[in-house]
């Protein structure tokens, strides 16, 4: 029983030649964690400006927790996580799926298959635009909804969507 269920799913699980995201996502990666930081100090700074030392309770004892975990954070989102990112982030396209990994604390493997491919986008945000990045999304019939392969180069997001878009318009043409 389980050699059929084997055989009728034989998915790739990203040999050696998937594709791993652009370096220039590291950098992405960086900056982002850089901003959620930023925005993570203000909070432990207005704490600390705000909170009396002599307050009481808990405070005396997070005066000093929170600024570690914030250097912890900081060093981890900054220093650690964008590279493990890079090397986890994989992405495929395939003539019968398209397949993305994602995830460094818990991985998610996503097999979409062409013939659910309904809609293809390209989409940049300003982040991604400063470091000539993109993503394209694919919306399928599933109700899992939209799967995204994050942070392309920008011409090589255009080129996979054209031809997930193509490959998608010949399965239904084929259906029909």
């Amino acid at each position: 029983m389980l050699r059929t269920i084997l055989c009728l799913c034989s998915v790739r699980l990203f040999s050696g030649t998937a594709w791993e995201l652009p370096r220039s996502a590291i950098g992405l990666w960086t900056v982002e964690s850089a901003i959620s930081t930023i925005l993570l100090w203000l909070g432990i700074g207005a704490f600390l400006l705000f909170v009396p030392a002599d307050a009481g309770g808990p405070v005396p004892v997070l005066r000093w927790v929170l600024p570690a975990l914030g250097l912890l954070y900081a060093v981890v989102a900054i220093g650690i996580r964008p590279r493990i990112k890079h090397r986890i982030y994989r992405w495929e396209i395939t003539a019968e799926a398209a397949y993305t990994r994602t995830g460094w604390l818990t991985q998610t493997w996503t097999l979409v298959p062409i013939s659910r491919i309904q809609t293809v986008d390209v989409t940049r945000g300003v982040l991604q635009q400063m470091f000539g990045l993109a993503t394209v999304a694919v919306l399928t019939a599933s109700s899992q909804g939209t799967v995204r392969i994050w942070h392309l180069e920008h011409l090589v997001a255009q080129r996979v969507a054209d031809d997930l878009a193509r490959r998608a318009e010949l399965v239904r043409d084929q259906a029909t």
